[in-house]
């Protein structure tokens, strides 16, 4: 019989093979004993969830960022017309200011404006509004509240108050309207429509026309207010903000009284009829 040696390197190669074999196979059993069942875990089945990673603070656990509150309060107040009049009768000190505070939706509002003598410091009118003003439209306030006049005639003062129902907003083509209707402690109604335009003619030059009217359901001759349109008032003023916060202007007013209420001014001596050259300055804080 005839026997045949396989080479001796043969035999080497698979001992070598067979030892690296092992090893593996013991490596990987350690390494599954050494994980911890948890990551284990299956997915979730919904691919649409992200993975339950941890987040930063501030963030929630879906990954978006947490939501900003905008439930917050704000205030601001607008000195619109400070200026000095210039009349061909006696020269005027002119205000008209509006300030508001609360959210987006619920606004306290408190309006001024009036006008008093520059030479004589005993005459003049003033009137002020304290008012709730509550959103009812993209740009629309409807507001409720009060309103107090006090009006000096040489030392001499009178004063009533109102109820207030009314309207402020911004209409198409960027008109700002403010419709209001008054009815006074003794039950007198009247009414008054504000309307502006601000016409840019540059970045920093703004002209701003200003059209006013007062009409009254009721007589009321102690105050110089005949029944029906009662007045109106034209403005043009032109203003240059040295920045969106002060702005300095120069313009004229006119105004005209009508019907009674003419005749009760003509009467206590005064001009049915005026036009004033105004200078001064808008501000807003």
């Amino acid at each position: 019989m005839k026997f045949t040696t396989r080479p001796v390197y043969s035999i080497i190669f698979r001992g070598i093979t067979l030892l690296a074999l092992a090893s593996c196979a013991l490596d990987a059993a350690e390494r599954a004993d050494q994980l911890d069942p948890a990551d284990h875990t299956e997915p979730p089945a919904s691919s649409n969830q992200p993975p339950n990673t941890q987040f930063p603070p501030g963030v929630i656990g879906t990954g978006w960022p947490k939501p900003v509150e905008d439930d917050q309060w704000f205030g601001s107040l607008l000195v619109d017309e400070l200026e000095y009049q210039l009349r061909d009768g006696t020269d005027s000190v002119h205000w008209d200011v509006v300030g508001w505070y609360g959210g987006d939706y619920d606004r306290l509002w408190i309006k001024t404006e009036g006008e008093w003598q520059a030479e004589d410091a005993r005459s003049g009118n003033a009137e002020a509004q304290a008012l709730y003003g509550r959103l009812i439209a993209p740009y629309w306030d409807v507001q409720v509240g009060v309103r107090y006049d006090l009006l000096t005639t040489e030392g001499h003062h009178q004063s009533r108050g109102f109820a207030v129902l009314g309207l402020q907003g911004l209409a198409p083509y960027w008109f700002e309207v403010e419709p209001s209707v008054y009815v006074s402690e003794d039950g007198d109604v009247s009414g008054r429509l504000t309307v502006t335009y601000d016409l840019l003619l540059a970045q920093r030059l703004i002209l701003q026309p200003r059209f006013d009217l007062d009409a009254a359901v009721q007589a009321v001759p102690n105050y110089n207010v005949g029944q029906g349109v009662n007045s109106t008032s034209l403005g043009l003023r032109l203003r240059y903000e040295i920045y969106r916060e002060m702005a300095p202007y120069i313009g004229f007013v006119w105004h005209s009284s009508y019907g009674e209420t003419a005749d009760l001014q003509r009467a206590s001596g005064e001009k049915s009829e005026s036009m004033a050259g105004v200078i001064g300055v808008r501000i807003w804080l």
